[in-house]
């Protein structure tokens, strides 16, 4: 015979109810104690941005979401406040972000700026300029000087290059510039991370491919973005790691 019971279905309902909404307001503050915690790490590592922006800043308050126009003005303000100079227009842009992409992370020279890949698909293969660069890759030493003035350049010459880099370096087709950072200090380590961080916010503009530098790389094939390990070939010295300089590369088009 089934047991009876003096509660009715009304109240056995509410019951459950009410444990319900206690166990959804027992993990609404969990996740506010520490989902600050969970995103963190996991946009250190370039796999989080903050819901559909397409880029994000790490700052001491927390992440913060730009899209990418905002991007593009920020590090470009970055770029230019750290050579001493005016920067361009930057209402509406929150004072850290700002901040971060000059001083980078407090306790080590690191990425801040993270943004989600977009490589064009339907460019044309382009040949070698007097400069020794394809016209894309011209199109990025340009910028890159408008920006930040007189650079040690490498990885390039008149009539092309043909050794000192790997076997398939896309230096050898003239798509790539090493931007130099000599000697590796953390000083230098810092103005490294601000030309990295005003590359990957101009990427899609300027058709680029990777950007690489101090063991990190950024892809515009991975669209989920973000700045990855950079496993270093043997001997793994600091050129190879890209300790030293900025490896910058763009898109070579056609089936590439």
């Amino acid at each position: 015979m089934p047991r009876t019971s003096n509660e009715t279905p009304g109240r056995r309902r509410s019951y459950r109810v009410l444990v319900g909404l206690l166990v959804v307001a027992v993990l609404a503050a969990g996740l506010i104690l520490v989902g600050p915690r969970l995103v963190g790490p996991l946009a250190s590592q370039g796999g989080s941005l903050l819901g559909g922006s397409a880029c994000t800043v790490e700052t001491a308050e927390g992440d913060i979401g730009l899209d990418r126009e905002t991007a593009k003005r920020a590090t470009t303000a970055a770029a230019l406040l750290s050579r001493g100079l005016d920067a361009p227009d930057t209402t509406g842009i929150d004072d850290a972000v700002i901040q971060r992409l000059i001083d980078g992370p407090a306790d080590d020279a690191g990425p801040s700026l993270h943004c989600r890949g977009s490589a064009a698909n339907d460019l044309q293969v382009e040949e070698l300029t007097p400069s020794g660069l394809t016209p894309r890759a011209e199109q990025v030493r340009v910028a890159m000087a408008e920006v930040f003035g007189d650079q040690s350049l490498g990885g390039f010459a008149p009539g092309g290059v043909g050794q000192g880099h790997g076997g398939e370096s896309t230096h050898y087709d003239g798509r790539a510039i090493d931007v130099f950072f000599r000697p590796v200090t953390e000083e230098n380590r810092r103005q490294g991370w601000v030309l990295s961080h005003w590359l990957v916010a101009h990427a899609e503009d300027l058709d680029i491919q990777y950007v690489i530098f101090d063991d990190e790389f950024w892809s515009a094939h991975l669209a989920r973005g973000g700045w990855h390990y950079y496993e270093a070939p043997a001997p793994a010295n600091e050129i190879l790691r890209h300790l030293d300089h900025v490896h910058v590369d763009v898109i070579g088009g056609g089936d590439d």
